[in-house]
């Protein structure tokens, strides 16, 4: 992305996160009655907390320490209680229209101080208990198991296991011990095989360096290798670099590449579609990643960002991972990515060919998930 892009964007996305918060800002100090000794605190608090996943995304890039961490935790959190405010000081201000042309209730003739400073304690509870719930969720992925028939021969094996997972996300949030459990996790499927369908890393190696979270991807482990392809946050934080980490770590790197694997089927992975707007480089057509490839033997493929089914389909392939999606990852987005893609997380099949979205392991920006379970995936494919 050119500089002057990235400096638009960066403006319009400023300008709406401020003018977000500056609006969940005053509806809060509104509700608070007059002579509160919180009412004093209020600005210098909300400040703090909605100024500090800026300030955490500038301080990782120029030092990564335990201050860094604290601006990227409580950033993080505010994202989500930020989506849930703003939902919720929206529904009362369309409420507040509501009862303005309406008779006013007598608890609100008499009482509206009260009201209002109980009703800021309500809000205030119940969307952190939300946010709460969604980041204990985020912190237990669950094992989804996927049977899929491929209706082709390959070579002496009759099954393939395979243990997968994307959206990953390693860096602050996703440290050492969140990338350990998800290697433990792989690992005790004892698969065949393991695959990384993109955003392994989120944006910024240098967090991942500096946790050493590559000590712990050296340990996946699997007889037919561990395999993996770039996603749109690997290009977004420098995608050369990323992907030099993983493989030094282990990990084979499939880049618009197909490899024959065992004399049995073939594995392929692409480039993520975003390649060409990051690094000015546009990833090849997929009758080039398919090149030399014998569609009479089962083809297993992994796309980040799951567009253009109908392709894959036309081009042979019998099975398709991806991620990107993460099914909206708070609720209600899942609504959107419904709309937005064919297939926003789960199993599709269409045509010949079969696909699966996963939701992924990790999530982008807040540490919580209130629109689906996080997963890793249990892969088992029988062969014709």
């Amino acid at each position: 992305m050119k500089s002057y892009q990235f400096l638009i964007f960066f403006s319009i996305v400023l300008l709406i996160y401020s003018l977000v918060n500056y609006y969940i800002y005053i509806r809060g100090i509104q509700a608070l009655p007059q002579g509160t000794s919180f009412k004093n605190w209020y600005p210098w608090i909300f400040l703090f907390v909605s100024a500090s996943y800026i300030i955490s995304r500038l301080m990782e890039r120029v030092w990564i320490s335990p201050l860094s961490n604290i601006f990227t935790f409580v950033g993080s959190f505010w994202l989500a209680l930020m989506i849930y405010f703003l939902m919720a000081v929206l529904v009362i201000d369309i409420l507040r229209l509501i009862l303005y042309f309406l008779p006013q209730p007598a608890i609100l003739a008499n009482n509206y101080v009260e009201f209002k400073k109980y009703l800021f304690i309500a809000v205030v509870g119940i969307v952190g208990i939300v946010v709460l719930l969604g980041h204990i969720n985020a912190l237990n992925p669950r094992v989804k198991r996927i049977d899929i028939h491929i209706n082709k021969k390959a070579g002496e094996m009759k099954t393939l296991h395979i243990a997968a997972a994307s959206d990953i996300h390693m860096g602050t949030l996703v440290g050492p011990r969140r990338t350990a459990k998800l290697v433990q996790m792989l690992n005790d499927r004892h698969a065949d095989v393991i695959l990384l369908a993109g955003d392994i890393v989120d944006e910024d190696l240098a967090p991942v360096i500096h946790n050493d979270l590559g000590r712990s991807l050296v340990k996946l482990k699997a007889p037919l290798g561990v395999f993996a392809i770039t996603g749109n946050h690997e290009y977004i934080g420098g995608a050369e670099a990323a992907v030099k980490y993983l493989q030094d770590h282990g990990i084979t790197m499939l880049r618009d590449t197909s490899l024959k694997i065992n004399g049995s089927f073939y594995l392929a992975g692409r480039n993520d579609r975003d390649s060409k707007r990051f690094s000015k480089k546009e990833r090849k057509g997929l009758d080039k990643v398919l090149e030399g490839v014998d569609l009479s033997f089962p083809v297993i493929m992994m796309d980040h960002q799951p567009f253009n089914l109908q392709q894959v389909v036309d081009a042979g392939v019998d099975f398709q991972l991806s991620g990107h999606t993460h099914h909206g990852q708070l609720w209600p987005f899942n609504y959107i990515t419904t709309a937005m893609y064919e297939v926003s997380w789960g199993f599709k099949k269409k045509g010949n060919s079969n696909f699966y979205v996963s939701s992924g392991y990790g999530g982008w920006g807040p540490p919580v998930r209130t629109g689906n379970r996080p997963e890793i995936l249990d892969i088992y494919i029988t062969f014709n």
